[in-house]
């Protein structure tokens, strides 16, 4: 069969694009290294001219530059309020009085100096830093946006585009880059939708005339015994197919993320799934059980739904021939909704577990050798789960059988 080529990719988006013009002077571009620099470069001048003239004038007001000395000469002695001269000194005396007096005018101008200027330098770093965060928070903005439609993205809106106006700088390249990589997702995942809904047409329209041409011709009573067993092998095979069909197209749905989401309770999916599988296990004899809380979620219902038939009906065909339990249960755990289906089986090596979460695989069996199933049903709860933000777990049981947890966020 003829495969579809792949779409080319775009070449990648040059740094120079020859049909921009360019600055007569490259190096003067305003790069985001370039503006910040500046910014705290000249932030940086600012405050030290600011600290070198209020210190400056500190110390001139300290030094109490232009006013008188702190002591006076009256009628041959030496008066003063602030310091202490002798009655009748000599000259020796007079100039250690002095100078002990104009040493400690000194030391109190540079304490008042010191506590002066710590305080001015508190300010201005307060001051700094205040002005430093808004400025910061400015040239930081892009990459706010870029951020949050990132996260817009990842709820699956492909549409978001950040389209970065603003200098020519490192930030704009990467919105720039980043629109460029949404545009190319959003057509492939455009495309993937396309064909998931080509092929969902085309695959099951022949099997439904397969399916129909087969059923008219078992139901001729005059049909041979040879042909009606053919007929029969062939209608279990159509069905098979249109199961694996119905399974791929699932599972490519269901890796993408959930964007419309409904309230949705756990007890009650799971109830509908063992309504499901009733019929099935009352015929190989296997007993469901378990008690189901209410557990409320976000999310589609139909797809939750087919995680909690998956994990049900593959715990009644993977069971023990006789007296085979299963056990579903649904609670609310740790802030999250929890599903844990356990049933008997045979013992399942804990190297096993891993490869049972794979599309096709099942434990020690053929691909395509088993009438149980197609091998996409723990693959597409695998999907739904992660679909949802939760995840998936499964752990050997004690005896036999399996523990599947499926965790979902409230």
């Amino acid at each position: 069969m003829a495969t579809t080529p792949a779409p080319p990719q775009a070449p990648p988006k040059p740094t120079w694009d020859p049909r921009r013009p360019q600055a007569p002077f490259p190096w003067l571009r305003p790069t985001i290294r370039i503006r910040l620099t500046l910014l705290y470069g000249g932030m940086f001048l600012i405050a030290g001219i600011l600290l070198l003239s209020i210190i400056y004038l500190l110390a001139a007001n300290a030094l109490n530059v232009g006013s008188d000395l702190p002591f006076k000469i009256l009628a041959g002695q030496v008066a003063s309020d602030i310091c202490n001269f002798p009655n009748e000194p000599t000259a020796s005396e007079l100039n250690r009085a002095m100078n002990e007096c104009a040493n400690q005018q000194r030391q109190h101008a540079l304490d008042d100096l010191l506590s002066r200027s710590l305080l001015a330098l508190l300010g201005l770093a307060v001051i700094a830093f205040a002005f430093g965060y808004a400025m910061a928070g400015r040239v930081l903005a892009p990459l706010g946006r870029i951020l949050r439609t990132a996260r817009s993205v990842a709820g699956s809106d492909l549409s978001r585009r950040i389209e970065l106006d603003g200098p020519d700088d490192e930030l704009k390249e990467l919105a720039d880059t980043f629109d460029d990589m949404l545009e190319r997702l959003q057509r492939a995942f455009t495309a993937q939708q396309r064909f998931v809904g080509n092929a969902s047409h085309e695959l099951r329209t022949p099997l439904a005339i397969n399916r129909t041409l087969l059923e008219v011709h078992l139901s001729d009573p005059n049909a041979p015994v040879e042909l009606q067993q053919l007929g029969k092998t062939l209608l279990a095979t159509n069905e098979r197919s249109e199961q694996l069909v119905e399974g791929l197209l699932l599972l490519a749905r269901s890796d993408n993320q959930i964007v419309e989401r409904k309230p949705v309770d756990l007890a009650e999916v799971a109830g509908q799934a063992i309504d499901q599988v009733h019929g099935e296990a009352e015929a190989k004899g296997v007993k469901i059980r378990g008690k189901r809380d209410s557990a409320v979620v976000q999310g589609n219902g139909v797809l939750l739904e087919r995680i909690a038939l998956n994990l049900v009906q593959n715990a009644v065909r993977y069971n023990v021939p006789e007296d085979g339990w299963v056990e579903v249960t649904t609670e609310v755990l740790h802030g999250q909704a929890v599903l844990v289906v356990s049933n008997t089986g045979p013992v399942v090596p804990a190297y096993e577990i891993d490869n049972l979460f794979e599309p096709f695989r099942r434990l020690r069996t053929e691909r395509t050798g088993s009438d149980k199933g197609v091998g996409l049903g723990l693959s597409i709860a695998r999907s739904v789960a992660r679909a949802h933000g939760g995840h998936i777990a499964a752990q050997p049981r004690e005896g036999g059988g399996l523990v599947m947890r499926v965790s979902l966020p409230l």
